[in-house]
């Protein structure tokens, strides 16, 4: 099955030129079948990059999904034309009326600053609320990751001396989890970020389990509420050329930042990414909305609890 898209979003033909089915709403309104409901919450400063890389990710599953661009009412992107924000994105005002099967919320630039201190700090928590009552499994990703398991758990975060920069090999810790159906033992996540969640903190706190780590970078992948939050700390969702693009972005401009561990063929930046994580990357958004988001939703959305 395709996704279902908002028409004449970029990412269309961007994926179309990859041979990515996907449907815009005009055609989808001939489907009888209910698609699955899934809202993004775009954080990120370069959003339709991140659009891309999420739905691509998302297409890779039999299932309908209607795709739906969240953003807050608090905060002005200033990477992104006002006309794209205008077209393909609703204010969480507007959204919160409804239920949603799936929900993914992006990191955001500012990991380094106190969650406090954040200007939308409360819109967010509000919409994290708001999410454990409208949404059957929400994913959160690098920053939103640390703030939800902030906002839920108090799970502090700490800075890093040097940034988490590159592709580190992750160990499922709970294989038989529906989340991990296809994977190796061992598998590889990007990580581009400045501070960390520890191991010890969320051990504390029962109703959480660390499902997957590394012993370089750490926590990687958290589970709550039986699959209904997923809080996951790199970037599974990153193109091929993602860091490539920060770290040449940073060179020059950072002391904290070095080349990305296993990233370039022969470790030069000069020959290329090395893509390592793109295979499971796909398993695991489509287990994630096969088993956590499908088959636990009821088919009449408004009975979400």
């Amino acid at each position: 099955m395709p996704l279902r898209l908002p028409d004449k979003l970029p990412a269309i033909d961007l994926l179309k030129k990859e041979n990515i089915f996907v449907m815009d709403e005009s055609r989808a309104h001939n489907q009888e079948i209910r698609p699955l409901k899934i809202v993004i919450l775009n954080l990120m400063p370069l959003k339709i990059t991140t659009e891309t890389d999420l739905i691509r990710l998302l297409s890779n599953t039999p299932l309908q999904l209607e795709i739906n661009f969240m953003k807050l009412r608090s905060h002005t992107p200033k990477n992104t034309p006002v006309e794209h924000m205008m077209m393909f994105y609703k204010d969480f005002d507007i959204l919160k009326e409804q239920k949603w099967d799936g929900m993914i919320v992006t990191g955001a630039p500012v990991e380094t600053m106190p969650f406090e201190d954040v200007a939308y700090w409360g819109e967010i928590k509000a919409i994290f609320d708001w999410a454990r009552t409208h949404v059957t499994s929400t994913l959160y990703i690098c920053w939103a990751a640390q703030a939800g398991l902030y906002h839920f758990y108090d799970i502090p975060k700490y800075p890093l001396q040097k940034k988490m920069f590159g592709i580190f090999p992750q160990h499922t810790l709970v294989a038989a989890l529906p989340i991990f159906r296809g994977f190796d033992d061992v598998f590889a996540m990007p990580h581009s970020r400045h501070t960390e969640v520890r191991r010890d903190d969320i051990a504390r706190d029962s109703r959480l389990t660390v499902i997957a780590e590394s012993e370089e970078s750490g926590v990687s992948i958290v589970m709550a509420r039986n699959g209904r939050e997923f809080f996951v700390t790199g970037h599974m969702e990153y193109a091929p050329d993602t860091l490539d693009k920060e770290y040449r972005r940073d060179i020059g401009k950072r002391d904290d930042v070095e080349m990305p561990k296993n990233y370039y063929q022969n470790d030069n930046p000069d020959n290329g990414p090395v893509v390592t994580w793109r295979a499971h990357a796909n398993l695991f958004f489509s287990n994630w909305i096969n088993y956590y988001v499908y088959q636990e939703t009821p088919y009449d959305i408004s009975k979400i609890e």
